[in-house]
């Protein structure tokens, strides 16, 4: 059996428009939570790949990210659970108009663009504390280029197995 501890692997977007910052409101078993469109790493996909889809299952907006804002470790712990750990990779750039007739993903309620005011003020209602961290460092123009991350061919090779 394998012991190894494996964080769950996760992306986001973090995308301004117009000084407001794109969010999802989603069903959790927490209720109603804020969150950056974000979800986990499929097998097969790179991580550029990964929250492009999941910016566009969960706004129905296709996502152009042009730039890592940030690599976070968190740990979350609901009571009488187990912690769990995320290594989450956020991206910023580009979000196109809704595409007609596109669903959200299951469990996301709706889409909102927040100033950065509004966003501190709901911290009570954000999914986990990445939230705001990662608008803030947005905010801060923290920016590495997405030359940083490299995926290998084998990615896809051994995948389609």
């Amino acid at each position: 059996m394998d012991d190894r501890w494996k964080p769950n692997v996760t992306v986001a977007a973090v995308v301004e428009r117009d000084g407001r910052y794109l969010l999802v409101e989603e069903e959790t078993s927490d209720g109603l939570r804020l969150n950056n469109p974000a979800g986990h790493l499929d097998a097969g996909e790179s991580l550029v790949q990964a929250v492009v889809r999941e910016t566009l299952e969960e706004t129905a907006c296709p996502f152009e990210p042009d730039a890592l804002v940030g690599i976070y470790l968190a740990t979350t712990a609901r009571p009488g659970a187990e912690p769990v750990t995320y290594l989450r990779f956020a991206f910023t750039g580009r979000a196109g108009a809704p595409l007609n007739g596109r669903t959200l993903d299951r469990g996301i309620v709706r889409t909102l663009w927040l100033t950065p005011g509004e966003v501190r003020a709901s911290v009570a209602r954000h999914r986990s504390p990445l939230v705001l961290r990662c608008m803030e460092d947005h905010l801060a123009g923290r920016r590495s280029s997405l030359d940083l991350l490299a995926t290998d061919p084998s990615l896809y090779t051994f995948s389609a197995s």
